[in-house]
């Protein structure tokens, strides 16, 4: 089931939201709430140059191409919530922090997309 989960996440989270996704899943208006409580460790997972360009406040950038689940902040009762461009991208990462063992990642489907849509804040630099 985790492996069907993993590659149902790697190529289909842009379009697939539903009880099948092995991460929980946080809505645009959760990310928000759990920034501005400090309540969600929020990882973008595009490579610098996209990050650099915009990303969202308080956010932390781990590339894909480099990504090691041990530099996640270590497991606590505030969740790790992953986001990319479109979610395909955080959806393959967090494929592979389950793989390692965590439990605490979750995914931001609608990630960098729906957050300029919704007109969320972004700020640019690294």
């Amino acid at each position: 089931m985790r492996i069907a989960s993993g590659l149902l996440l790697g190529g289909l989270l842009s379009t697939l939201v539903g009880p099948a996704l092995a991460g929980e899943v946080f809505s645009f208006d959760r990310v928000r709430a759990g920034l501005d409580s400090n309540r969600i460790h929020l990882v973008d997972v595009r490579e610098a140059d996209e990050f650099a360009a915009g990303h969202v406040p308080g956010s932390v950038n781990m590339p894909l191409s480099a990504f090691k689940v041990e530099q996640l902040p270590p497991p606590s009762e505030i969740p790790v919530v992953l986001m990319c461009r479109s979610g395909r991208r955080a959806g393959e990462a967090l494929a592979i922090a389950e793989a390692a063992g965590r439990s605490d990642v979750g995914v931001y489907p609608g990630s960098m997309i729906e957050w300029t849509e919704k007109n969320g804040p972004v700020v640019a630099g690294p």
